[in-house]
């Protein structure tokens, strides 16, 4: 099955955070990579508190063997890892790791619903997921290019002064 997760930090080392996120998720068995987008840097979205820009990007894996629980507890883990303290709701962090889709599964379980359920209004991760994944869907959405096409892409620049690495 496709994973695809979608990292952000605008506290600390931004880079580096999501190159260490991008080893740790890779680290344990189970989860293989794909590809790794571009860094994108964005303006905060969601409202208060005023905070400084993010480093966003797209990671893509597959598995054939980790259910999305595992998954999630993955990515949660990784944040916890890097000082994800989840004190303010649209604040600043460390590090998010956002599980966005795995394979074909849809799911609405308050704890994990699948596809993420903000991921088609949010071009912060449609614009990098683009890149790793030019031809990726949206289950139950459609295109992440035809999403992409209906969303405002103004305050996503591309940071082409750094380029994560594949895992390792």
């Amino acid at each position: 099955m496709k994973v695809v997760l979608a990292l952000g930090s605008n506290v600390g080392r931004r880079f580096d955070t999501l190159q260490g996120a991008i080893d740790a998720l890779f680290d344990a068995p189970g989860l293989d990579f794909v590809a790794v987008s571009p860094v994108y840097e964005t303006d905060p979205v969601g409202g208060p508190p005023d905070q400084r820009p993010y480093f966003n990007a797209v990671v893509i894996g597959r598995t054939m063997t980790l259910g999305p629980r595992a998954l999630l507890e993955r990515a949660l883990g990784v944040e916890t890892a890097f000082g994800r303290i989840r004190t303010e709701p649209w604040g600043p962090r460390t590090l998010d790791v956002d599980l966005i889709m795995v394979g074909d599964l849809m799911s609405d379980d308050p704890e994990l619903t699948l596809p993420h359920p903000l991921a088609h209004e949010r071009a912060f991760v449609l614009v990098p997921w683009s890149q790793a994944d030019p031809g990726a869907t949206l289950p139950g959405r459609g295109s992440v290019a035809g999403l992409l096409a209906d969303l405002d892409q103004r305050g996503i620049r591309l940071r082409s002064d750094v380029a994560l690495q594949p895992p390792g």
